[in-house]
């Protein structure tokens, strides 16, 4: 296993990732917000990860340990903040949506020299306002930690079209679904379709990104309908899947 890299300031910059290339665990002192121009980002922790595409943008809280993974090729923005400027009071990774205006501000921020100038200052600070007015999206699949719910979210992992209910899954890992709604609630703090839901909404940007057909993701996610799967989606990111930017 890698050591876990330790950067005390979060860079700000630009980086371009092939597809599926990755950056190891490491974590910094700063906080960072963390946005893929182009592509899907994944960003995973131990409590779970967390799906981005260009739409969005990841906050990831000072001391957080925390790997990058790419999907589709990337343009990676980083933005460091001081552990002393929390503008939205978050102490957990979290899903940002990302304005076109926003959008400009990080890209732009990220091209420009790392200095003390007026016209930096004044663009950090806009970008900072901006993202005060970002609202959170709830894209975190949580990572279990009850024995019971790994088996049960390891068979969903592996093949996120499983059509089986809760009962059902829970005669394979030795559970009632009784049992096992409780600790999705307890242990996830979600129930088992909401669950569910994210994992296959995670599948599915990560399909896109790789190019694959709108009718095709639908059927490997394990929506009943192309339809039903637009409609999700749609609700989701505020765009169908045919219209989602992956570049």
């Amino acid at each position: 296993m890698s050591p876990i890299r330790h950067t005390p300031v979060a860079p700000t910059r630009t980086q371009r990732l092939a597809s599926g290339g990755e950056i190891n665990a490491h974590r910094h002192d700063d906080h960072q917000i963390v946005y893929a121009g182009r592509g899907v980002l994944t960003i995973t922790t131990s409590a779970g990860s967390w799906v981005a595409p260009s739409t969005r943008a990841i906050w990831v809280p000072a001391g957080t340990v925390h790997a990058h993974q790419a999907r589709g090729e990337l343009d990676l923005h980083l933005v460091g903040l001081p552990a002393t400027e929390n503008p939205l009071g978050l102490t957990a990774p979290t899903v940002l949506a990302v304005s076109p205006l926003l959008r400009e501000l990080i890209v732009t921020y990220t091209h420009t020299p790392d200095d003390d100038s007026p016209e930096r200052t004044r663009l950090r600070a806009v970008l900072l306002d901006q993202l005060r007015a970002s609202p959170q999206q709830p894209l975190h699949l949580p990572t279990p930690a009850s024995p019971l719910l790994s088996s049960l979210c390891g068979i969903l992992l592996a093949d996120p079209a499983d059509g089986r209910t809760l009962a059902e899954l829970g005669r394979e890992v030795g559970a009632s679904d009784r049992t096992l709604s409780r600790l999705f609630r307890s242990d996830l703090g979600m129930t088992f379709t909401q669950w569910r839901t994210q994992l296959r909404l995670h599948a599915a940007l990560v399909l896109l990104a790789d190019g694959m057909p709108v009718t095709a993701v639908a059927h490997r996610c394990g929506w009943a309908s192309t339809s039903a799967f637009i409609d999700v989606f749609r609700r989701t990111f505020g765009h169908t899947p045919g219209s989602h930017p992956t570049s």
